[in-house]
């Protein structure tokens, strides 16, 4: 019998010029798919890296006239004289304490909605009810501040009136300070718990039906079961979406901050958010509002990181 002549390997090296060809071969078998996606990674670079060119204004004396790179450098000075201001602190606690509150109330809202819905058998009072719970996503920023302030309106409010109603003296929701971050926060929760309802959902669809069978043959109750086999299952869920949330701990956005936001209660509106919007744009300090909106990026960074690398090690979900 005739042996086969023994195979040689190809021990040449694999040269930059062979790497380029493979690639392009990549690139030309799924040019359609590249197509695709253009249309995202010009939005990304365009609206995402290309600005970053700007951060150096943040170390610099910009003068518009002068230019990003006329204008002379300054260090740090800017960051200086944010730290050093008499209203760093109360930026930085009224920001914390709308983050912080926002999380506690409405980070298990939805999680608790979601777990609610799995348990409601399909029909048309699911469907109503997740209809108008998703609903309110929907209304702008501005209308929905327009509502808040057309409910809570002294004398003519509807919830005003409600609360006279009853015999009780309602408070002024839109000018004291201390009942401005309770308005924001549950109208936030009003706005957008159906919403993040959904990513819940999506993962309790793929929970094993045979785990819920096997645990009534058991004789597990409906909370049990909720308990070990669903929660469970959207755990992975939670902490990516925990993790987000930290990263955007200082991120409140100032639309409907600014919308709400009056003389009497700007002692716990006034926000990061807000204040890099007025002296950036309406004081024109460019340097000094770049400088604080980069502090406000930087400090976002370092919680995520933080918060992912403390869940990487004490559990296997995490962003990377």
């Amino acid at each position: 019998m005739q042996k086969s002549a023994p195979t040689v390997l190809d021990t040449r090296p694999i040269t930059p010029f062979a790497t380029k060809r493979k690639l392009r071969t990549k690139i030309l078998r799924n040019w359609q798919l590249y197509i695709f996606i253009a249309p995202a990674l010009l939005s990304v670079l365009i609206f995402s890296y290309v600005p970053m060119y700007g951060i150096q204004i943040a170390f610099k004396n910009f003068i518009p006239v002068n230019g990003v790179l006329g204008s002379p450098w300054v260090g740090f000075d800017h960051f200086v004289r944010f730290f050093n201001s008499y209203y760093f602190w109360d930026l930085l606690w009224n920001t914390l304490g709308i983050s912080l509150y926002g999380l506690v109330v409405g980070f298990p809202l939805p999680i608790i909605l979601a777990l609610a819905f799995n348990e409601v058998k399909d029909g048309f009072f699911k469907r109503t009810v997740q209809t108008v719970t998703y609903a309110p996503h929907f209304i702008s920023m501005v209308v929905m501040a327009g509502m808040i302030i057309t409910f809570l309106t002294p004398s003519t409010g509807m919830i005003v009136n409600v609360i006279e109603a009853f015999g009780f003296t309602p408070p002024d929701f839109l000018t004291d300070p201390r009942w401005f971050k309770t308005v924001y926060v549950f109208s936030d929760v009003w706005q957008g718990t159906g919403w993040g309802t959904i990513i819940y959902l999506a993962a309790l669809t793929g929970v094993d039906p045979g785990l819920h069978e096997a645990a009534i043959l058991d004789g597990a109750s409906r909370m049990q079961r909720i308990r070990y086999i669903n929660i469970p299952a959207i755990l992975p869920t939670i902490t990516i979406l925990m993790i987000l949330n930290m990263g955007s701990l200082l991120g409140v956005g100032f639309e409907k901050i600014l919308l709400l936001q009056n003389p009497l209660n700007m002692e716990s509106s006034d926000v990061i958010s807000t204040f890099v919007y007025r002296s950036g744009l309406l004081d024109a300090q460019y340097s000094f509002s770049t400088a604080v909106g980069l502090f406000n990026s930087v400090v976002n960074a370092i919680l995520l990181i933080t918060v992912n690398q403390i869940v990487r090690r004490t559990s296997e979900n995490s962003l990377w």
